[in-house]
C-alpha cells in the first residue's frame, strides 16, 4: 500500500477516517456512497483512493439522459460491421476496477436496475443484449455520490437505493484542513490562503441570503490560483467566489461587503 501523501498520488487532505473506510468496504466488497455538497472533495477522494488501491478508475459524470445503455454498453457500425462496444460500468466489471457515478441521482431510473445486483451479495452485471452475466471480480468496486443540499421531490435517491450502500458523509473541510489544501493546490502563501478559508467560513455561515450552498474548497482553489498568479484580490474574488455563487444583484453586493470587510 502506497503511503497517504505519496508524490505519485493525487492529493487528498483527509478529515477523518474516510480513507480507512474506503478501504475496508472494498476489501468486503462493499459499494460506497458519498454524500456531501458541491466541491468539498468527493471526486478527488475517489481518485485518490484508486490511486492509492491500484485500480482503474472508470468516472461517469451522471446526468438527465444519462441511460442504463450508457453505462452497460452498445452496438455501434464500425468499418461496416455492427461491434459491441462496452460501457464504463463493463469495463470497471471486467477491468476489476472502481467505477464511480459521481451525482448518481442526476441519472435516469432505469440505471439503478442495472446497479442492483451489483450492489448486493450476487455482484453481477447482466448484459441482455449480448446475453452475458458477468461476475464482478474481487477488485471490483461500485462508488456513487449525490449531493443532498440539492434534492427535491423528483429527484431523490429512494430509500431502497440508498441502503444497498455503505456511506461516508463529507462537509467542507475544517479550517486547519483546508488552508494547507488551498496552498497546496494554488501556490499561495499561508497568510493569504488563511485569509481567503475565514471568508469561505462567514459565507457558509450566512442565513437569509439566495445561496442554495456555501463557497466550494473548490472555488477557494480557483480563486487562490488566480490571485497567486498576481490577478488583483478583488477581481479574483469576484470572478471565482461571487459570481459564481448566486446571480442575484443584491446577494451579490452582500458578499462584495463582506469581502471588504475581510480585505479592508
Amino acid at each position: 500500500m502506497k503511503d497517504l501523501f505519496h508524490p505519485d498520488l493525487p492529493f487528498y487532505h483527509a478529515q477523518s477516517d474516510e480513507c480507512a473506510v474506503f478501504e475496508t468496504a472494498h476489501a468486503k466488497g462493499l459499494p460506497l456512497l458519498l454524500k456531501g455538497p458541491t466541491g468539498c472533495g468527493k471526486t478527488r477522494f475517489v481518485e485518490h483512493m484508486a490511486a492509492r488501491l491500484g485500480l482503474p478508475l472508470h468516472t461517469v459524470a451522471c446526468h438527465d439522459d444519462l441511460s442504463a445503455a450508457d453505462l452497460i454498453g452498445r452496438y455501434l457500425l464500425k468499418g461496416g460491421e455492427t461491434v459491441w462496444t462496452d460501457g464504463p460500468l463493463t469495463r470497471a466489471v471486467r477491468d476489476g476496477g472502481i467505477c464511480y457515478l459521481d451525482e448518481v441521482v442526476e441519472a435516469r431510473k432505469d440505471v439503478t436496475v442495472v446497479l442492483h445486483p451489483l450492489t448486493d451479495d450476487r455482484r453481477r452485471l447482466v448484459i441482455d443484449r449480448t446475453g452475458e452475466e458477468l461476475e464482478a471480480p474481487k477488485p471490483f468496486m461500485l462508488v456513487a455520490s449525490y449531493n443532498p443540499g440539492y434534492q427535491n421531490i423528483l429527484k431523490k435517491l429512494k430509500p431502497s437505493t440508498r441502503q444497498r450502500f455503505v456511506s461516508i458523509g463529507f462537509e467542507f473541510p475544517a479550517p486547519e484542513v483546508e488552508q494547507p489544501v488551498v496552498m497546496r493546490e494554488s501556490g499561495l502563501d499561508e497568510a493569504r490562503a488563511a485569509t481567503l478559508v475565514r471568508l469561505a467560513g462567514k459565507i457558509r455561515s450566512l442565513s437569509g441570503m439566495d445561496l442554495e450552498e456555501g463557497v466550494s474548497t473548490r472555488l477557494l482553489i480557483y480563486a487562490a490560483t488566480m490571485i497567486a498568479d498576481g490577478m488583483a484580490v478583488n477581481r479574483a474574488l469576484e470572478t471565482a467566489i461571487i459570481a459564481p455563487l448566486s446571480d442575484d444583484p443584491d446577494t451579490q453586493q452582500a458578499l462584495r461587503d463582506l469581502v471588504a470587510v475581510l480585505y479592508g
